[in-house]
């Protein structure tokens, strides 16, 4: 799983489409696509179709603010991306935020970290609120 996939499936329920998506990077688009509604479809209660499930938002500022809240750790996850990655007990080395870096496209200098971090994590953001995460304006910079 991608390091972007491993933040989302942190936050998003195990159910949401993206998350499901985002567990099998290396399979093919359709494989992809037959996961996701065959999982959506499964996982989710008859009540919700699949295309209610890929519609509903996930309340990202909540969830991570009450997993702050549970943190012995003072973690300013809302403007840094290393606190992000430490609070959902993810590699936040820099090895590992180059990797993201990566992943998410950045095409400036990885060894200017401070200005990496900055774009890691306002990226990091639009990606959450692009894949169903309801994000606050504030925090998409």
């Amino acid at each position: 799983m991608s390091i972007f996939g491993s933040i989302m499936s942190k936050i998003f329920p195990k159910t949401h489409p993206a998350v499901v998506a985002n567990a099998s990077p290396l399979a093919s688009p359709m494989q992809s696509e037959q996961t996701v509604t065959s999982s959506a479809t499964l996982s989710s209660p008859p009540s919700i179709a699949a295309d209610e499930t890929a519609n509903q938002d996930v309340d990202v500022s909540a969830i991570l603010s009450k997993m702050a809240q549970n943190n012995s750790q003072n973690l300013d996850w809302q403007h840094s991306i290393v606190d992000l990655m430490k609070l959902l007990n993810l590699d936040s080395s820099i090895s590992a935020r180059k990797e993201l870096a990566r992943e998410l496209g950045y095409n400036q200098d990885t060894s200017d970290s401070a200005a990496m971090n900055i774009w890691l994590h306002k990226k990091v953001m639009e990606k959450l609120a692009e894949n169903g995460g309801r994000v606050p304006k504030d925090l998409l910079h």
